[in-house]
């Protein structure tokens, strides 16, 4: 990565993190560097195997890593509480939070296993219930929580007619959906935090465009050859016009490490086109800026979390 691209992170030894897709992309590159900072970083994965060999290629470059693998399907409810119940039981504060994995774009409408569909059940609803899940942990720690929107969530609309897409099913519409909803998760939780004294700060972050597996070839999402988007992608990074999984990473790890970094901020590349460059403060998107869509939002993902757990 070039040097004028790179970011300081201040020391984080003592700090207890979570991330997110840690396994693999950008979230692989959050993990890494805040092991290197010196934080102690849990590692949440669907697949323990791969999650085992990011594990060791973060300890191959530092020997001296604290890394925790758990389990975690974000596209499953029940798979989120037993993380964040065990979590609260042992009782660690939680310093850093940050909320990066995702799904993308699958060419037809699939479902989670709870009845929701892939994207608003993955991206939004499984990061709300992780992150209320674990509201004990991160106002002990006074945490920092940063959510990982993307460029996508300056557009589009949350669908609240059809949130599970059952009626006229879009791929990027949903895609965008799902990550403005994810986005209003965010600045809800800081307003919160500031009208009840939580002393969380919660602010927001997006990689901007690099080639990372989410709109490659796979075969699980219904994707059997790479997009024509990704192939462009991968030739715009090379000519350093997007960036690459490890400079994408930077806005989240600034977001939240930086004693700059403020709660109810956007953090992303700051290039041409947003796309990729050096990680500074940015404009709010206008689509994640009402408190009346955040709070009804939330309410409402209260209710689905809570049905189906009762269920």
């Amino acid at each position: 990565m070039p040097k004028n691209l790179d970011i300081q992170v201040p020391p984080l030894n003592g700090k207890l993190a979570l991330v997110t897709g840690a396994s693999d992309g950008i979230g692989f590159h959050i993990a890494a560097r805040l092991a290197r900072a010196g934080a102690e970083v849990v590692m949440p994965v669907r697949n323990r195997e791969k999650g085992e060999k990011a594990a060791a290629r973060i300890r191959a470059s530092n020997p001296s890593a604290k890394l925790e693998l758990r389990d975690l399907d974000l596209s499953s409810l029940t798979s989120v509480a037993t993380l964040t119940d065990e979590l609260v039981t042992e009782e660690r504060p939680l310093n850093i939070l940050i909320n990066n994995a995702g799904v993308m774009t699958p060419p037809e409408r699939r479902e989670t296993g709870d009845g929701f569909e892939l994207q608003f059940g993955t991206n939004h609803l499984g990061h709300f219930a992780l992150t209320t899940g674990l509201l004990p942990l991160l106002k002990e720690g006074k945490a920092r929580v940063t959510t990982q929107i993307s460029v996508a969530a300056n557009q589009g609309a949350v669908n609240w007619d059809d949130l599970n897409w059952e009626r006229s099913y879009s791929s990027m519409g949903s895609y965008s959906s799902s990550k403005i909803a994810t986005g209003l998760l965010g600045m809800h939780l800081h307003r919160l935090s500031e009208a009840n004294g939580w002393g969380i700060t919660s602010n927001l972050s997006h990689p901007g465009v690099s080639p990372t597996n989410l709109l490659s070839a796979q075969p699980g999402m219904g994707r059997t050859s790479d997009t024509t988007e990704v192939k462009v992608i991968r030739v715009l990074s090379r000519i350093g016009i997007a960036g690459t999984p490890q400079s994408a990473a930077l806005p989240a790890v600034l977001a939240a490490t930086s004693p700059g970094a403020k709660g109810g901020r956007l953090y992303g590349p700051k290039g041409p086109g947003h796309i990729g460059g050096r990680p500074g403060e940015q404009k709010l998107y206008s689509r994640v800026t009402s408190e009346a869509d955040a709070r009804r939002l939330w309410e409402l993902s209260e209710q689905l979390v809570a049905e189906h757990v009762a269920s």
